[in-house]
């Protein structure tokens, strides 16, 4: 299984806006992710009010590709979140059961 850890830090004047966007269209889309086995959302906390994070489970690889395509490296960016992000950060491991 593979653990992927993304965090996204938001424009500051946008928050509410991508906190719509993530509640309403990114939760829902990962919960329904086929290969997804374990998700978690993180909302901004007051030391970092521009933050946001997903960590999620994913079975395989395949599963992986099948969602973001080839280069799995890279965030998978929703045109909902383009002038809104400021910055991506994204890592993978290998899940130690």
């Amino acid at each position: 299984m593979i653990l992927r850890i993304f965090r996204v830090t938001v424009v500051p004047d946008r928050v509410e806006e991508f906190r719509r966007f993530f509640l309403e269209k990114a939760v829902p889309l990962m919960r329904s992710t086929d290969g997804v086995e374990q998700v978690l959302f993180g909302l901004p906390r007051p030391e970092s009010p521009n933050d946001f994070a997903v960590v999620m489970v994913w079975r395989d690889l395949a599963a992986l590709e099948a969602f973001v395509g080839g280069d799995w490296r890279v965030p998978h960016i929703d045109p909902d979140e383009l002038g809104v992000v400021e910055t991506r950060a994204l890592d993978h491991y290998e899940l130690v059961a």
